[in-house]
């Protein structure tokens, strides 16, 4: 089955929710003109990593920017995609993504699980505890954010599982460009699904973010891939090649996990 994918590549203003979420409308309206079913944006889009003031940005996945972000979706008749700061009780924050439907209904949620000490996220961040997969009329696909990309166990247990697609909104800075490139290949065609990536570019606190969104078909090759400027890319995934790569190189056939 065919599926358009927006990716909205943006520059996340720091502390900014508002700023953040008249972009993610514009980005969302011209992903809706182009006729994309989904828009996927980066990794904590309406704050950046303000983690100091995670706690007066937090809510749950029902209200604040979930639910304006909720909004969206139905107003536009399209999927949108992207984490924010949640409120996952007992004074907890989480690094959440919701994948809202064009109706603006949740189809599931996930918080990051390998919180980035590189950036401080242990310090302010409650891990995620789940994986989470998610049934969308294009078939299952699954959630990860950022840091995950690094961590090829949690890719192999979606595909186990029947995903087709992976999803990974990002704030993934220089100097580790070839990191990103080479990953996100290699959990593609490693477990034979699409990566959908959406990296945020601009500058914050001394770090520079490098964009390069992308969708990895599972052969491992880009279907669309970005540059380092603000930009929207929109491109077509078939659900349909992930079975016949699958069939022409059958690795699922070949395990033999009682050995691994």
């Amino acid at each position: 089955m065919k599926l358009t994918i927006s990716l909205g590549q943006m520059d996340v203003k720091l502390g900014d929710p508002a700023a953040n979420l008249a972009t993610v409308a514009a980005m969302t309206a011209e992903a809706a003109r182009r006729g994309s079913d989904l828009v996927v944006f980066p990794e904590l889009w309406s704050t950046g990593y303000d983690l100091e003031n995670a706690g007066s940005y937090a809510t749950t996945i029902d209200q604040g920017i979930f639910a304006e972000t909720a909004t969206l979706a139905k107003a536009h008749n399209i999927h949108i995609l992207g984490s924010c700061l949640s409120d996952m009780g007992n004074g907890k924050v989480g690094n959440t993504a919701v994948f809202f439907d064009a109706n603006g209904r949740s189809l599931g949620d996930y918080s990051k699980i390998h919180l980035f000490q590189l950036m401080d996220e242990h310090l302010f961040l409650a891990g995620g505890n789940r994986r989470s997969l998610v049934e969308t009329e294009w078939g299952l696909a699954g959630l990860s954010i950022c840091y995950d990309l690094r961590f090829p166990e949690l890719f192999r247990a979606y595909a186990l599982a029947g995903a087709k697609a992976v999803f990974v909104p990002a704030e993934w800075p220089y100097p580790r460009l070839y990191h990103w490139q080479t990953l996100l290949r290699a959990r593609a065609i490693e477990n034979q699904i699409y990566v959908i990536a959406c990296n945020r570019v601009g500058s914050s606190k001394g770090t520079t973010f490098f964009g390069r969104s992308c969708i990895i078909d599972p052969w491992g090759e880009p279907i669309i891939e970005g540059g380092e400027d603000e930009m929207l890319l929109t491109g077509t995934i078939d659900t349909a090649k992930v079975d016949e790569v699958r069939a022409k190189i059958p690795i699922f056939d070949d395990r033999r996990p009682e050995l691994y």
